[in-house]
């Protein structure tokens, strides 16, 4: 008999449904291909910019993973590297005017699977799983 599933497993599968979403939504919307990195780096950067030291931190990848992910983004002309204000040394990774245009198509295709999820196993539990995960879990135990 397998043993239940932790949270974590379930919150992992979770991810990978809304990923899966997301990246055919794009597919059927006419964006070039993406991996689910790239999409997990674009889930992660802030509006003004993030070092790509941040963004590996964030998403749980190496630095070189997400510099990988930066650059291929970059090539498609999504996101771009400008001078960090605060350091001379760091760069910010930040969205182009194409990389804005696609992260407010990706939210519109993040909310209708969001809808559908909520037909599929109802409005109440969608809305708890949404209240629970904006709750402050504190810091997690050491």
């Amino acid at each position: 008999m397998q043993p239940e599933p932790t949270l974590a497993q379930l919150l992992g599968a979770a991810r990978r449904w809304f990923d899966e979403a997301l990246i055919a939504g794009l597919a059927r919307a006419g964006a070039a291909p993406v991996s689910a990195t790239q999409v997990g780096l674009f889930a992660v950067l802030d509006p003004d910019g993030t070092t790509v030291s941040e963004l590996a931190r964030r998403m749980g990848v190496t630095r070189q993973t997400a510099h990988q992910a930066v650059q291929a983004l970059t090539r498609l002309g999504l996101l771009e590297q400008a001078p960090d204000p605060s350091s001379g040394r760091q760069r910010l990774v930040r969205r182009t005017a194409e990389g804005e245009r696609a992260h407010r198509t990706a939210v519109g295709i993040l909310r209708k699977a969001e809808t559908t999820l909520a037909r599929r196993i109802g409005r109440d539990p969608v809305h708890a799983l949404r209240a629970a995960l904006q709750s402050d879990w504190g810091r997690p135990p050491s």
